[in-house]
């Protein structure tokens, strides 16, 4: 047991920090082996809190590839995790499931066994060990990991190999769970907060009144006629409405490398950061949100199962927006605040009237070459003189 007391110990520093858990997974299955327990194939697979993955499976085998697959929550059930032994255990919350795979006259029920035991393995087990974490999954309420091992050795698993896989499993849960949390935190912060703000609150920036100040490229995107389409859709269908026109905007900020530092309301504030880029490609960023933001519309638009259409307007500009924790110290939020802010309003409120969906201050302007069309000059929150503003051709 002493070669299996260092996978314990090592498993141990492996909570103790940030692994890959496909990662240590695998290289844990290794260390096994070398402890002559007769591992040719695992698999483990966990439920998690994502707005986009319900659940990871990682598949090891040795000699190949190591097989990570994230499962979405829009993903049907497939015919083969219907009809695998993994989901039976989960389904009939069986505390094992092990079935001898050679010399065995009686037919597989589950085809996964049958391929198995074509492909030469003898011996195959299922464990779930149990831990307590948010998921999404209701038809999966259970936490935890689920491990399945697989052997070709020809006499399948011994007695002593069933204890040290049992006795190691649930270490591994031990370990499985510290990152999985660790994840689960990340995804928390970064879902809710963004990206930046996200990992500057974990990073340990959560008393009152810490923050800063970020030079960007401004985004600031506000709906037409939202209040009137609330009242005519009702509660529901305008919520469903709304998502879509943050996929539109505020979709577009992220695909274009940008960050989106809060909703409000239904208006959407981004930033496309300078400080590693410069304002050159963070304008041809923003520039190209923006185009993307016209196209995601047309094509909603062009939808004629919607029953009325959608509009927006867009104000880009250059500045400096202060974000950190206000509040009170019991409730605190990460928001954005500042004059740059006032003025991204103001210019995207000017839409309506100056006659382009997408409106631009001066810097932003000289990005755009002969698309940039000039409009005007206006007054502007937190500036002395009228600003000239220029339309996106």
């Amino acid at each position: 047991m002493a070669k299996i007391d260092d996978i314990e110990d090592w498993l141990i520093g492996q909570a103790l920090g940030s692994p890959d858990l496909a990662e240590m997974f695998a290289q844990m299955c290794e260390r096994m082996r070398k402890c002559d327990v007769p591992i040719d194939r695992a698999m483990m697979a966990w439920s998690t809190l994502h707005p986009l993955i319900e659940a990871e499976v990682v598949v090891w085998e040795s000699g190949s590839e190591l097989q990570h697959d994230l499962i979405a929550h829009s993903e049907e059930e497939t015919e083969e995790w219907l009809k695998s032994p993994v989901r039976a255990v989960l389904v009939n919350k069986e505390p094992r499931f092990r079935r001898r795979l050679a010399k065995s006259n009686a037919p597989q029920e589950f085809p996964l066994l049958t391929r198995l035991s074509d492909a030469g393995y003898t011996d195959y087990l299922v464990l779930p060990t149990k831990f307590d974490l948010p998921v999404t999954n209701e038809d999966y309420p259970t936490t935890g990991i689920i491990v399945s091992w697989s052997t070709r050795h020809e006499t399948g698993f011994g007695d002593d190999a069933l204890s040290a896989i049992e006795y190691i499993q649930k270490r591994l849960a031990l370990a499985a769970r510290a990152t999985i949390e660790s994840q689960i935190s990340r995804t928390i912060a970064e879902t809710y907060l963004g990206k930046n703000a996200g990992n500057k609150v974990l990073s340990g920036q959560i008393r009152h009144g810490d923050g800063e100040t970020l030079d960007a490229v401004i985004y600031y995107s506000d709906m037409r006629r939202s209040t009137a389409i609330a009242e005519e859709l009702g509660p529901d269908a305008y919520l469903n409405w709304l998502n879509t026109y943050f996929e539109a905007t505020a979709g577009a900020i992220l695909a274009n490398q940008g960050e989106v530092l809060d909703f409000i309301g239904d208006a959407v504030l981004g930033v496309f950061p300078l400080d590693t880029q410069g304002l050159d490609k963070a304008g041809a960023q923003a520039i190209r949100a923006a185009d993307e933001t016209r196209k995601r519309l047309k094509a909603i638009n062009d939808d004629k199962s919607n029953i009325m259409e959608m509009q927006a307007g867009v104000a880009l500009s250059v500045g400096s927006v202060m974000f950190g924790n206000i509040g009170v110290p019991s409730r605190l939020t990460f928001s954005v605040i500042g004059q740059t802010v006032h003025a991204a309003a103001r210019i995207e409120s000017l839409t309506k009237t100056a006659g382009s969906d997408v409106l631009m201050t001066e810097d932003v302007a000289r990005l755009c070459g002969a698309r940039a069309i000039p409009v005007g000059s206006f007054e502007l929150s937190g500036f002395t003189d009228p600003q000239p503003l220029f339309a996106l051709a």
